[in-house]
């Protein structure tokens, strides 16, 4: 969320940021925050005020009944008492304006970075790297590639999404025999790719309700999310949702970060809105294989970060040679918590459309304000600095099976109809080279 102390003192700067989105209802927003901060700060006064002729009119009346003064005591008493319901009063009027301001909060976005380039839609993000295509582009692509990765999978038996869905539900998929093992293969390159800076976590799949919040996926993407509510838990839409309450409620020595983690998980997601669009094979489902990566961070240390992250994804799509590009989200498509995102998209030239398979994002320090995970700050001789300052945020989609494993699916066909397993998960397919071979 966005710092109310911030907005407050610079009130001009804040709302010019957050119009560059060009969502008209966070003016509105903005507005009643602030209204709602003064009223709580006035409350907050009167509160304090009362309190503190409580604690006189205590000491008069100890006073008083040391001296003897028993009927005068009684009275004083009264006066107290009476100032004490007006205090729950007081009490109850903070606690209803700072829910108020707490669930505001919950909706505000992110401020964009000032480098961010204006937009109104995914149609104005531009290309920052690539497109890295064949020969002739788009054209370039043989007519045995041109086959969506679904007719390939059936064809090979290494996608039945009939029986997953006879099992399950529709928009679950199911790989079997080497499409499986290709699908596992792709998370363990993905987890070795990064072993050398990010430490590997297994999260549990299922967190609590305070947990989802802190990464910004409640109270807005509640429709999208599997809720077990017999237990307050929500099954994570990715592993960014625990690898960012690691360290929630604590405060880490400056020393410590950056701190890098990563994590396979399953993830599920309702994909509420998806209903009709790009619902076959492995394109949506609501639940899928991914591996994350993401780091806390000092301010100063997040903007390389981000560059790093970027070009880890990027490394490893090319090396499945995949044909690919980097693209910047625009003012107008940046989600609600980001600060500044970068997508890697796939051509997949069987369904003729490219596809995002990782999205790598800065939040400065928006959701660790949520989940109130701080440094302390050292002077330039690494003494202690007094008081300690909120971490910046940044993750990643280091690979999420679906798309890519459609991608390899549709680029690496050969003529023969069999498939071409990129040479970097030869060590992880129990020596298969080709699928379907």
């Amino acid at each position: 969320m966005i710092d109310v102390r911030q907005l407050r003192e610079h009130a001009d700067e804040t709302c010019s940021a957050l119009a560059r989105r060009g969502d008209v209802t966070c003016d509105g927003q903005v507005k009643e925050l602030l209204e709602l901060d003064q009223q709580l700060r006035e409350i907050t006064a009167r509160r304090d005020e009362a309190r503190g002729k409580i604690n006189e009119l205590s000491r008069e009346v100890g006073q008083l009944r040391r001296d003897g003064n028993v009927e005068q005591a009684e009275a004083v008493q009264a006066e107290s008492r009476a100032l004490g319901d007006e205090v729950g009063r007081i009490e109850g009027e903070h606690e209803t304006v700072s829910a108020k301001m707490h669930d505001l909060l919950l909706h505000i976005p992110n401020a964009p970075h000032p480098d961010v380039p204006a937009g109104a839609s995914d149609d104005d993000n531009p290309v920052v790297n690539g497109p890295f295509l064949p020969d002739g582009g788009i054209d370039g692509f043989a007519a045995h590639q041109r086959v969506p990765h679904w007719e390939v999978g059936e064809a090979l038996g290494i996608l039945d999404n009939e029986r997953a869905t006879k099992i399950a539900a529709s928009m679950f998929t199911m790989q079997r025999g080497a499409g499986a093992t290709m699908a596992r293969a792709l998370c363990q390159y993905a987890l070795d790719s990064n072993a050398d800076e990010f430490e590997e976590i297994r999260p549990p799949s299922l967190v609590s309700t305070a947990t989802l919040t802190s990464t910004g996926q409640l109270p807005k993407f509640a429709d999208d999310a599997y809720a077990i509510e017999r237990d307050d838990l929500w099954c994570i839409p990715t592993a960014e949702v625990p690898l960012t309450s690691l360290y929630g409620g604590e405060i880490l020595d400056a020393g410590d970060l950056p701190a890098r983690f990563m994590a396979y998980s399953p993830c599920f997601r309702r994909e509420a809105g998806s209903a009709g669009r790009d619902t076959r094979g492995m394109l949506r489902a609501h639940e899928f294989d991914k591996v994350e990566i993401l780091a806390l961070a000092t301010p100063e240390q997040a903007p390389g970060l981000l560059s790093d992250m970027v070009a880890r994804v990027e490394r490893m799509i090319s090396s499945l040679d995949l044909h690919h590009r980097v693209i910047e989200i625009c003012t107008g498509d940046l989600g609600q918590s980001h600060h500044r995102s970068f997508d890697i998209e796939v051509y997949a030239p069987g369904c003729e459309q490219w596809l995002e398979v990782s999205s790598v994002s800065w939040f400065s320090d928006y959701q660790a304000r949520r989940a109130d995970i701080r440094y302390r700050q050292v002077d330039a001789d690494g003494k202690p600095v007094k008081g300690t300052v909120l971490v910046h945020t940044l993750n990643g989609s280091a690979l999420a099976v679906p798309r890519v494993w459609a991608a390899i699916l549709e680029t690496h066909r050969q003529a023969d109809g069999t498939v071409a397993i990129p040479e970097v998960l030869w060590p992880y397919m129990r020596g298969l080279t080709v699928l379907g071979g």
